[in-house]
């Protein structure tokens, strides 16, 4: 038995909350390379994808009404931070960017599914 009490929306919000916990190590990371200010939008993107990916597994989570248009909305910032971070050759940057981009497909499989 699940633990979520509207288990069609699990693996979506296990990506939400990964992509979360990647973009909160991203950013902090950012913060300590030497050209931080090169690292802006980055960081930027990260703090908002990190809030949009909590708020997204907290609606599923409620079985909120609006769960698949806020997922449209994280799928798009997931998107648009994966392709930040994708410019950037640190590990961190790297692995953010592949947890943004699995869950934007989970949103946008959660979308589609809703």
């Amino acid at each position: 038995m699940s633990d979520f009490q509207h288990p069609e929306y699990q693996a979506c919000i296990e990506a939400c909350y990964a992509c979360a916990a990647a973009c909160d190590n991203c950013s902090t990371a950012c913060l300590q390379e030497d050209n931080v200010k090169m690292m802006a939008r980055c960081i930027a993107l990260d703090m908002d994808c990190a809030a949009l990916c909590r708020m997204a597994a907290a609606c599923m989570a409620r079985g909120s009404e609006f769960a698949a248009q806020v997922c449209r909305l994280c799928a798009a910032v997931c998107t648009a931070c994966a392709d930040e971070c994708g410019k950037h050759q640190m590990d961190h940057c790297q692995a953010c960017a592949q947890a943004c981009r699995r869950c934007a497909d989970a949103c946008l499989a959660m979308d589609s599914a809703a």
